[in-house]
């Protein structure tokens, strides 16, 4: 297998997305997409089935036919791109064994064959993905319900705001996955066929096969690839390119978010979760008494590391000049494969981590403890301003009192508030934080059921589950 391997990248390092990106993994899908069209020029009755099985055979085993991915990229400068080098190794192939090569390559050029390639691995990326995505969105969804009720301290500002449950913070963990999720669906269900020949016009094509054939053939071969049929041609316009990018980028931006927060709860001053320990994970090299929390570390590089790459992209589609791009297509092709890598690692770890994540609910107690009662502020200030003696500006003034000072609220309200303005009882109500969730219950109810609508209906349209391994 050629790299790349992950030593510097250890978010994506030996996972299944990193080996379908590989230098390998490129060239065999080269392949596949010239023997796949090889195949329709046969269906259509254009080419010898004789020679278009010789370009299989070569597809179903490059290694084996004697094409070495170093040596086609190494021979790629010469024409800017790994398809002509790729080309001249097959044809030189044909030739040793005698086949013919009529049917390689027949009115297409070399941004069809590499932009179709990347398509066929982006899409078969984003399925795996997907069902990482699942994963751990099905941990989230049992984690917020678990937690229904599990009292902790939501922050703002990095300072205690108000109490919350921690199985509304990961719903809102899960809220982001979910539509993350259903815009990565969405964008990899839309992945065209790119075949539009030297000048994005079809011209050789129509010339040979005619204007009504060459359309059925090109509807053909986006669904023998399991790839949407190409309207038109984009060379030079990277729409569908921005698209499946952004969306995995805003997976990674998603991820990155709920990883920070679990790098910031499992601070041993905080320690209101952790996460799953594994043998030879988490070690530092010169501190044995530590444990490093390695998944989230990993998660929140990918997002750090996920806008660099998708601003390369966007670049790229503004420098695609005229009706072929000189750089700008080029400058894409890293870029690209590197944020399917980063999504596809960060998204395997969170898998993980959510399915092994310890949850400490006596932790979340003794620090929503810290604030007192104080966390009830708000409460207390919107139930009491119209009885408290001197007004609102009065009770505001007892709030900072409390705060500044470190006072007992329960203590300076029974003080200045009388037993018939205030009971006993109902202070202890208006206190109490399990009184004070608000929507809590309904929103992790709507947040969970939104990823079982979602993730239903990614398994059920899977249009091209499989259509690719069939050329």
């Amino acid at each position: 297998m050629t790299g790349p391997f992950g030593l510097l990248n250890p978010v994506w390092a030996g996972t299944s997305t990193a080996q379908l990106m590989s230098e390998d993994a490129v060239l065999a899908a080269m392949l596949r997409v010239e023997a796949a069209w090889a195949q329709t020029l046969v269906d259509a009755g254009e080419a010898d089935p004789a020679s278009a099985a010789a370009i299989r055979r070569i597809s179903d085993d490059p290694a084996l036919a004697g094409l070495s991915t170093q040596e086609i990229a190494a021979a790629s400068p010469g024409g800017g791109n790994p398809v002509i080098p790729m080309l001249a190794a097959v044809r030189a192939v044909l030739k040793q064994t005698g086949d013919s090569d009529a049917a390689l390559h027949r009115g297409a050029t070399s941004q069809d064959i590499l932009d179709t390639a990347l398509m066929l691995l982006v899409h078969e990326a984003a399925r795996g993905i997907g069902r990482d995505l699942r994963r751990a969105g099905e941990a989230l969804s049992r984690l917020s319900h678990e937690h229904l009720e599990t009292l902790c301290v939501a922050r703002s500002l990095t300072q205690h705001a108000l109490p919350t449950s921690f199985g509304l913070r990961t719903a809102g963990w899960l809220d982001g996955l979910t539509l993350s999720l259903q815009r990565l669906e969405r964008a990899a269900d839309g992945l065209p066929l790119q075949w539009g020949g030297a000048a994005g016009t079809q011209a050789a094509l129509q010339d040979a096969f005619g204007a009504e054939k060459a359309s059925a053939m090109t509807v053909a071969l986006a669904a023998r690839l399991g790839l949407a049929p190409m309207r038109r041609p984009w060379h030079t316009q990277r729409h569908a390119i921005l698209e499946i990018s952004s969306a995995l980028a805003e997976v990674l931006a998603q991820l990155g978010k709920a990883a920070g927060d679990v790098l910031t709860l499992q601070r041993p001053e905080i320690a209101e979760v952790r996460e799953p320990q594994a043998a030879g994970r988490g070690g530092s090299s010169a501190m044995p008494q530590k444990q490093n929390p390695v998944l989230s570390t990993l998660i929140r590089s990918a997002a750090l590391a996920g806008p660099g790459q998708l601003s390369t992209v966007y670049a790229a589609a503004t420098a695609a000049e005229d009706e072929r791009p000189a750089g700008g297509w080029h400058a894409e092709w890293p870029s690209l494969a590197e944020l399917v890598r980063l999504t596809g690692g960060a998204s395997a770890r969170a898998a993980e981590l959510f399915e092994g994540l310890q949850v400490r609910p006596d932790s979340m107690q003794a620090n929503l403890a810290l604030s007192g009662d104080a966390v009830l502020s708000e409460r207390v200030l919107s139930r009491l301003s119209g009885s408290f003696p001197g007004g609102k500006q009065a009770l505001q003034q007892l709030l900072k009192r409390s705060a500044v000072e470190g006072l007992s609220l329960r203590s300076l309200l029974q003080e200045h508030l009388q037993a018939h303005e205030l009971s006993t009882e109902g202070l202890d109500q208006l206190l109490d934080p399990t009184g004070y969730l608000g929507c809590a219950q309904e929103f992790i109810a709507t947040a969970v059921a939104d990823f079982r609508e979602v993730s239903g209906a990614a398994d059920a349209h899977s249009p091209a589950e499989g259509a690719a391994d069939h050329v």
